[in-house]
């Protein structure tokens, strides 16, 4: 059986280059393999600054196509016969699917890991296929090593699975530079309004099986029960944009919902220091996507096991918890995200060794639960209260002091 060639599309480009468009100081960019009116080189030179700097390997018909686009992308954009001719960058972009051997995609990526400066990403993309495949398997692999992103972009022919390695170490101040990443899969209803995809991915087997009882059943009307559950399935998983603030010593809500508790404690999970915990309870009907509080680097992930008690009770500090630990500017800064009476299912999307921008996405919790930031007690002042209702990404719960 022929396999059907894999375009990238104008969506999966976006997410290629995502990692380019989302560090706002001045960065270096590398591309390889985009042909002269491929998405990829449209996307890559629509995420130029005025001080950033793209390499492109191609032809003389792609010195051409840059130099059509003006002045003020022939200043920004060089293109070079070869990625020998090129100098290492913060982010290299590789625009050709990978779909050779799993020796064959080793041999490749090691030859872009040595353009990469250090601390420097690496982005690939593979067809998102059931059918078992070498470079999928080896990048499956890579990503299990030195993975800190991955995307599944489904508006694309055939879909396709983004990944970003990074193959040395990164300073956590880099975070601070960087815009909130943009998750693909989610679907977009507005310009403001998204749903995640798990919403879509509910909202589906709902109507499936109101699909199915419809077929089992045909004068019931038993199949309106899952049908008419999907909308408000697929609205829990609402997911809209926010507005972070701009203030660097502001620290911002994890998620929607009521401010449980404001205090200082000492974990000995995280050490010896004292923190100031700051805990939200999420009902059924506020936003559960989890955003981070801070810019940080992601240290640590794990979850620890428990019960499912009523996340409004003190007996929830027992549930079910994963926790995050950032390297920030201020210290260690940790969010839990805990399960509650409902809840039983935590989703964390913040690889070990991330970045994460300050408002990003970085997982959800499904239904009913609490989130908690632990913050350095001695550089935090709160600024919220037992009670108060906020924003996830938008509302200021805490200042550092220093």
């Amino acid at each position: 059986m022929l396999r059907r060639p894999v375009q990238v599309g104008a969506r999966a480009a976006a997410t290629l280059v995502g990692e380019l468009a989302r560090h706002n100081g001045p960065k270096t960019g590398l591309l390889i393999g985009a042909a002269t009116a491929s998405p990829v080189l449209a996307a890559a030179i629509d995420a130029l600054l005025p001080e950033d700097r793209l390499v492109v390997v191609g032809d003389d018909g792609t010195r051409a196509h840059v130099s059509a686009q003006g002045r003020w992308v022939a200043e920004r954009v060089r293109v070079v016969d070869s990625a020998n001719a090129a100098d290492p960058a913060d982010v290299v972009i590789y625009a050709e699917p990978l779909t050779g051997t799993a020796d064959q995609t080793r041999s490749t990526v090691e030859e872009l890991g040595k353009l990469i400066n250090p601390g420097g990403v690496l982005t690939v993309l593979v067809p998102a296929t059931t059918r078992p495949s070498g470079a999928a398997d080896e990048i499956e692999r890579q990503v299990a090593l030195y993975g800190v992103g991955s995307d599944l972009v489904l508006r694309n022919v055939p879909p396709v699975r983004v990944h970003r390695l990074r193959y040395t170490a990164v300073d956590h101040s880099i975070a601070t530079r960087l815009a909130p990443a943009v998750r693909p899969s989610s679907v977009p209803l507005t310009r403001g309004m998204h749903i995640d995809s798990n919403g879509v991915a509910a909202a589906g087997i709902a109507l499936g099986l109101a699909a199915l009882a419809k077929a089992a059943r045909p004068k019931s009307k038993l199949w309106m029960v899952p049908a008419l559950a999907a909308a408000p399935v697929a609205a829990f998983f609402r997911d809209p944009n926010r507005d972070v603030p701009d203030d660097p010593r502001a620290v911002v809500a994890a998620s929607d919902g009521k401010v449980l508790g404001v205090e200082r404690l000492k974990e000995d999970r995280f050490g010896d220091t004292e923190f100031l915990r700051i805990s939200v309870f999420l009902s059924v009907l506020d936003v559960h996507v989890n955003r981070a509080p801070v810019a940080g680097k992601v240290l640590d992930y794990f979850v620890e096991d428990g019960g499912y008690a009523n996340a409004m009770t003190a007996a929830a500090e027992h549930n079910v918890a994963a926790y995050t630990v950032l390297e920030t500017a201020h210290g260690k800064v940790v969010v839990a995200q805990r399960t509650g009476l409902i809840a039983r299912r935590i989703v964390q999307r913040a690889p070990v060794g991330s970045l994460l921008a300050k408002g990003e996405r970085m997982g959800l919790i499904r239904f009913g639960s609490r989130t908690d930031v632990y913050l350095p007690a001695d550089r935090a002042v709160p600024k919220v209260s037992p009670g108060e209702r906020v924003i996830g990404g938008a509302s200021v719960i805490a200042s550092w002091t220093k």
